[in-house]
């Protein structure tokens, strides 16, 4: 029963702090463009690597 002296406002000031958070990423826009990092990451055009000599797997640098 005396832990719940401590777990109750303990537990409610975690609340308000989440609830904190979230207003703040909201008002920041962290929430504006949801498809815009994965489609970004799909059309990405990546420098085609370069093909490995057998040369290159017999002496190693």
């Amino acid at each position: 029963m005396e832990s719940l002296y401590l777990l109750i406002p303990f537990s409610l000031i975690l609340i308000a702090l989440l609830a904190y958070l979230f207003h703040w990423s909201i008002k920041s826009g962290q929430f504006d463009d949801l498809d815009g990092p994965t489609q970004a990451l799909l059309m990405d055009e990546d420098v085609p690597k370069k093909p490995i000599d057998k040369q290159d797997l017999q002496n190693p640098s």
